[in-house]
């Protein structure tokens, strides 16, 4: 660019590429925080009162995990990725930009 820096757009690229594939990869422990972790009502014991607060306790956990944490990270990443990838248009039309700057000022000078 002509104000003495460069930025790399294939770079940009790779990172909002890795970002795409880390939302993919979450899908294994999302799916597995869902559906792996489930305990059916009785499968922690029957007839004692912690039986319930157990029961309840997993539940919340489960719902945190899922909601707290995992959500979260793949809303920061997908957040990230979009803002990268919008960043790598403004920087490719600037670079578009200041190339035909560059022309049109070559073709004057000619």
């Amino acid at each position: 660019m002509a104000d003495g820096y460069e930025v790399d757009l294939d770079a940009l690229d790779q990172v909002v590429k890795e970002l795409n594939q880390v939302l993919k990869d979450m899908a294994a422990p999302k799916d597995k925080a869902k559906y792996g972790t489930y305990v059916p009502s009785g499968a922690l014991g029957n007839g004692f009162s912690e039986a319930q607060d157990l029961y309840e306790a997993h539940g919340k956990m489960k719902q945190r995990i899922e909601e707290d944490m995992i959500d979260k990270i793949e809303k920061l990443v997908d957040k990230f990725g979009r803002k990268t990838d919008k960043a790598r248009g403004v920087y490719q039309d600037a670079e578009a930009e200041n190339t035909m700057s560059d022309t049109d000022v070559a073709d004057r000078n000619a």
